[in-house]
């Protein structure tokens, strides 16, 4: 299966605040907000939502395309995912920027403040999805420039390619129409709780009207699981136990990667939502979001270890 995943590439930049970022926010003068946090760590690290939901796509067995624009200091980076499993040849080089960084600052709490610089990724909307023979068979739509997603929705529309529409992160900078033109047609739509009534709020309608716009749904919920619903049925999704809390950067991205992993192996929603359960436990044990691993038998036992035994797995891998 030739699954294409568009979203930013990015480098991270992981910082730890050795405190809680609401004890230094004053309620009354937010208006006024100036507020500055001594970290206690940082470190430099591989992400994007684009590349992140590949690598993981990578690691449940499959052989992922990224596509995306990157600046001339992508040369390791493309080296990493290469080897780690995952096709770059739909990324284009942009040698007069930058890839795009984005920084990180996380409380004790696990709350984070993030800023981003798009860099190259500025241009993703320049490129197109490469259908001369190699017409994908599943693309994955994740925070990336609006104006690129924007496009890509256009195209799978057009041609006919189911698409996973996750506006999330960027879902602030958009307005009503275009998510509506996003979930119209989408295989389906993920996103948190917070997004998830963000977007029915822009694009003027209730979250249960919006299930009605798309017939697959799958809300994350963090520590509370997830829920999915399709075609009028509802499925709860629980977490699966983690080995520690290390850092929650990038599970939503490993969480996608485990449910489009599912979805298009055909395999029953509850053991969809499971998946991609287990897939961002691995991640928030992690500093960083490309750091974790594990091998087929280690995946199907930690599955078995949190939810039973589940012979569908073989499929996967």
């Amino acid at each position: 299966m030739r699954i294409v995943v568009t979203g930013s590439i990015a480098y991270d930049y992981i910082m730890v605040f050795p405190g809680q970022f609401k004890d230094h926010i004053l309620a009354d003068k937010v208006h006024v907000l100036s507020v500055s946090f001594l970290v206690d760590s940082m470190k430099k690290m591989r992400g994007g939502t684009g590349p992140n939901i590949a690598y993981n796509l990578a690691l449940l067995g499959e052989k992922p395309y990224v596509m995306g624009t990157v600046g001339k200091d992508f040369g390791e980076y493309r080296e990493w995912l290469e080897s780690s499993g995952v096709d770059t040849s739909l990324i284009k080089v942009l040698e007069e920027d930058f890839t795009a960084s984005c920084f990180i600052n996380t409380d004790l709490s696990d709350n984070q403040i993030t800023a981003f610089y798009p860099g190259a990724m500025a241009q993703a909307h320049t490129l197109r999805i490469n259908l001369e023979g190699k017409r994908p068979d599943f693309v994955i739509i994740a925070p990336n420039d609006p104006s690129a997603m924007a496009q890509y929705v256009i195209e799978c529309q057009t041609h006919a390619i189911p698409y996973m529409y996750d506006p999330s992160m960027q879902a602030p900078r958009m307005n009503g129409p275009e998510l509506l033109a996003g979930c119209k047609n989408a295989a389906m739509l993920i996103g948190n709780d917070y997004e998830f009534a963000m977007m029915a709020d822009k694009i003027g309608c209730t979250e249960d009207e919006l299930r009605q716009i798309v017939a697959l749904t799958v809300v994350t919920r963090g520590g509370e699981g997830a829920t999915i619903h399709h075609n009028g049925e509802q499925y709860d999704i629980p977490v699966a136990k983690t080995k520690g809390v290390i850092d929650p950067t990038g599970a939503g991205d490993a969480f996608r990667a485990g449910f489009a992993r599912g979805y298009l192996a055909g395999l029953p929603m509850p053991i969809v939502g499971r998946i991609a359960s287990l897939s961002a436990c691995y991640a928030i044990e992690h500093h960083g979001t490309q750091e974790h691993r594990y091998t087929p038998s280690e995946f199907v036992a930690r599955y078995t270890e949190n939810f039973g035994p589940c012979p569908e797995l073989d499929v996967l891998f």
